[in-house]
């Protein structure tokens, strides 16, 4: 390509100025309706994500105020009942009926 060519390709548009304008024009409009949108979808899941982190807070606060009921203390465990002594033994007698403790 000559030096003429390329001056001649820098100057000249692709499109003659008349009819490239409303192109132009059309493009500017949908990449604005496209950021339009985005935004707006931006600015509802913000809306979305405060109210949500108000809540948060709240539930916090709540669960660390004085005033907030406490929960009740557990019930102990009841107490074993005594097991039952084995049959054939007299009470205190300490071994089988008849026996004579060595002394």
């Amino acid at each position: 390509m000559s030096a003429i060519g390329i001056a001649l390709g820098a100057v000249a548009p692709a499109l003659p100025l008349h009819t490239a304008g409303k192109y132009v024009a059309g493009a500017y409009i949908v990449f604005l309706a496209i950021l339009l949108v985005y935004v707006a979808i931006m600015a509802a899941r913000l809306a979305r994500t405060e109210r949500e982190l108000a809540e948060l807070a709240g539930d916090v606060e709540a669960a660390r105020s004085p005033l907030a009921p406490e929960p009740p203390a557990p019930e102990p465990p009841a107490p074993e009942p005594p097991a039952p002594e084995p049959p054939g033994q007299p009470v205190g007698a300490g071994g089988p009926v008849g026996e004579r403790p060595l002394a």
